[in-house]
């Protein structure tokens, strides 16, 4: 490589305006990114919206992730691709086939004189041919491999980002249901009505839906269209605050519940270790001829629809245990909560399903967006346009109906368990609730070190809180709880 300038020119031989040029780009794009994360996670703060800051962070962490595993492959990519592999092990479980990669060399030339650059400043398959053997993995395979780790954590983040912004549009029309509630007088002699006149129980529990098997019908065709109606959302409001804050009839539902999908997100955000297994999965059965990329855009969509037609089922299971163990009730119909109601008994695992379809479409959109820019649409890597269509149309379809349906969905619904969310808590009561609690700890470990003091496993004594609902002291009308010490 001595001289200027050539197409295999190192650093040595690049003019020095060059390399500033280009680090400046660099830096000032990343310092910009970074200002605007900052001042964004100092917006959330200044607005009390600490379970999205905590998203935010969480963000940063998984893009810092991203970025330290582009920058080891950067640092490895020349011992990766100076290990030398036996030749007929190169010829099985490819993406494309010969004869496909002939047919896309003139359009590979033509769209991306880059990738052409770097296969020709390749020098692992001259070393690895000179021992009858082929490259493990050579420059350029490096180089579309950064890109698409890239591109997979924009889309997750965007996407994610997008699929709470649109759900949160979606529930904000809900605001007026919760302030016709707050203004609706409250009379304690209600007259006794029977419980079928409740337009709750003749829209999920009447007719053929009585049927088991038609309830589950009714629920797969009611995500699509109205999926939570004012009925629905008085009525699971009332059982709530029935159940976890009785002496506050007013109690703030609405808040209440997008706090709670906020404090949620940021788990949801994030990927986890089980997802990763997913990538390296689908990166290996990308064979020739299997179509891997389209089958799997069906999983997303086949849990999607699951999903959203149990969170329905749900609300009908609730209507129908109250028509069955009532003739007539006094007043509002109250149902009641329970974890029986869910999968395995845990409302948690509705989230983690959210989490992994969220996932899983945005994989599925990123692999095509990176397919697209690296290799051009006509690409054998692409695949025929009989499966790339069906692709984006089904992604398309999952993040709609995910984001308008699905996820208001499971706000509500979500909060149907037995037990309610911390976000019942404002940030600022949170944060005073642990802080007393370490401070009552620190007492009793002060105090307690007799034969009298019952210890845990550390020799701490344990500590329990116990919450009782009290009528409402607070201005903006949320419960506030009466906490208990006991040891």
């Amino acid at each position: 490589m001595a001289g200027g300038g050539g197409e295999g020119a190192s650093l040595e031989y690049t003019p020095t305006w060059v390399v500033a040029l280009v680090c400046s780009v660099i830096v000032a794009i990343s310092f910009i990114a970074e200002r605007i994360l900052h001042a964004s996670g100092k917006y959330l703060l200044k607005k009390n919206q600490g379970s999205l800051f905590q998203a935010l962070q969480k963000i940063k962490e998984e893009l810092m992730l991203l970025g330290f595993i582009s920058l080891m492959l950067a640092a490895f990519q020349s011992r990766l691709s100076k290990i030398c592999i036996p030749k007929g092990w190169t010829y099985h479980w490819l993406p494309c086939n010969k004869k496909s990669q002939l047919k896309s060399t003139a359009h590979f030339l033509t769209f991306s004189s880059a990738r052409h650059l770097l296969a020709a400043a390749d020098d692992s398959k001259p070393y690895c041919d000179a021992k009858g053997k082929a490259p493990l993995l050579s420059v350029q395979a490096l180089h579309d491999l950064h890109i698409f780790i890239f591109v997979l954590a924009v889309s997750h983040v965007v996407f994610s980002a997008l699929t709470l912004i649109f759900g949160r549009l979606r529930i904000r029309q809900w605001r007026h249901w919760e302030e016709s509630i707050h203004n609706k007088e409250y009379d304690p002699e209600q007259a006794v009505t029977h419980v079928q006149d409740h337009a709750f129980i003749r829209n999920r529990f009447s007719g053929i839906g009585r049927v088991s098997l038609f309830g589950w019908v009714k629920s797969f065709f009611k995500q699509f269209f109205r999926s939570v109606s004012k009925e629905d959302y008085t009525t699971l409001r009332l059982g709530f605050v029935m159940n976890h804050c009785r002496g506050n009839p007013k109690f703030n539902f609405y808040k209440y519940m997008t706090r709670a999908l906020e404090n949620d997100f940021k788990k949801v955000v994030g990927i986890s270790w089980y997802l990763w297994v997913f990538v390296l999965l689908f990166l290996l059965l990308n064979v020739d001829g299997w179509h891997a990329y389209f089958w799997i855009s069906f999983i997303p969509l086949a849990l999607l629809l699951t999903l959203g037609t149990k969170l329905e089922h749900i609300i009908i299971q609730l209507a129908r245990e109250v028509a069955q163990k009532h003739i007539a009730v006094e007043g509002d119909l109250v149902v009641s909560p329970s974890d029986d109601h869910f999968w395995f008994h845990r409302p948690r695992l509705v989230l983690i399903l959210i989490h992994i379809i969220l996932f899983q479409n945005a994989f599925e959109i990123a692999v095509f967006f990176w397919m697209f820019l690296i290799y051009g649409f006509d690409s054998c890597i692409m695949g025929e346009v009989g499966f790339v269509i069906p692709r984006l149309v089904i992604g398309v379809f999952v993040q709609f109906l995910c984001s308008y349906s699905t996820l208001p969905l499971y706000a509500i619904v979500a909060q149907m368990g037995s037990s309610f969310n911390k976000a019942i808590f404002e940030d600022r009561v949170q944060a005073g609730l642990v802080g007393w609690a370490q401070k009552a700890k620190n007492k009793d470990i002060s105090k307690g070190k007799g034969k009298d003091s019952v210890s845990d496993h550390q020799g701490s004594p344990l500590l329990k809180l116990g919450v009782v609902q009290t009528p409402p002291t607070h201005h903006n009308n949320e419960a506030v709880p009466e906490i208990k010490h006991t040891t």
